[in-house]
């Protein structure tokens, strides 16, 4: 018998699956498909402190191999999300969840964390500092090691639940932006968002997407995704939770080896509903043909 159980930051989950923030909805919308307790966790959508519609539309493009979004941190807000949604949540999901907190200032960042830090709901809280698709706020403060500790400091300031920053794979330099958020207190590195990516219309001759670039995600990115988990592996003293591109178990096994502790699945939810069930239900297959008993043996095993 196999354990699939995993360590993240003081909580044990009984697998290392997580769907991604902003391709999971708030949870309770997948849980008429199937009963979503299988999950290790759950990051549920983007949250920012005011509501937001969103990017103009088109906001979705098909790629090979992939696709482009650009739907703009579309929520309801902070207070609502509270209010209205984490009860919708809790109703059907038992599991630890992370919420996924985004913002367009540093203040912005800190009064959303500490508003959803006082929810007992709330296991871990993901800050989203590599969002690419909205202007002047998201990737800007991931982008150099200064403003993502800024926003770090800021954050660990008003909340008590672990803090898992979430880096942008659009720099020269992971390792270094990584290192700033642990020494300015994170709990945790997440990794990696989306890469900038854009496509244009043959007929037309002019961009798809309405806002020109978005957020390229789908198993094209996987060997980026792994390439940088490894790199901040070697850099970085607190658990990682790698994500990008991740459709089935080989992937999980092989983000682990590089260095994750928990697994996020993202693009693959929105072209497969049911993904990450079946990437959990097929764990123990794959972990049983390669000779392992206990994923938490095989954490960073490839260095």
């Amino acid at each position: 018998m196999v354990n699939t159980k995993v360590n993240l930051s003081g909580v044990e989950l009984d697998n290392p699956i997580i769907p991604a923030s902003g391709t999971f909805g708030f949870g309770y919308e997948f849980a008429e498909l199937y009963d979503i307790n299988v999950l290790g966790s759950l990051s549920f959508k983007g949250t920012t402190l005011e509501p937001r519609f969103g990017n103009p539309t088109p906001r979705i493009a098909e790629t090979e191999n992939g696709m482009i979004n650009s739907v703009g941190l579309q929520n309801p807000g902070v207070e609502k999300v509270i209010s209205e949604e984490l009860p919708k949540l809790r109703a059907c999901f038992n599991k630890p969840i992370m919420a996924n907190i985004s913002g367009f200032s540093i203040d912005e960042y800190r009064a959303c964390c500490e508003k959803i830090d006082k929810e007992d709901q709330v296991e871990f809280i993901e800050v989203n500092v590599s969002c690419p698709n909205v202007h002047n706020g998201g990737m800007s403060f991931g982008t150099s090691p200064e403003s993502a500790a800024a926003v770090t400091k800021a954050v660990k300031e008003v909340t008590t639940k672990p803090v898992f920053i979430k880096l942008s794979p659009n720099v020269t330099d992971i390792v270094s932006i990584a290192k700033a958020c642990e020494e300015a207190g994170a709990d945790g590195i997440s990794l990696i968002n989306t890469l900038l990516g854009m496509k244009i219309d043959l007929k037309t001759r002019k961009p798809v997407i309405a806002n020109k670039m978005g957020g390229f995600s789908g198993n094209a990115i996987f060997p980026v995704a792994v390439r940088m988990v490894y790199q901040v592996y070697e850099a970085v003293n607190i658990p990682i939770i790698g994500m990008g591109g991740v459709s089935k178990a080989e992937d999980v096994i092989e983000l682990m080896l590089a260095g994750a502790t928990a697994v996020q699945v993202g693009a693959a939810n929105l072209t497969e509903p049911f993904a990450c069930k079946n990437i959990i239900e097929d764990l123990p297959r794959v972990m049983a043909k390669y000779g392992i008993n206990n994923l938490k043996d095989i954490i960073g095993g490839a260095h």
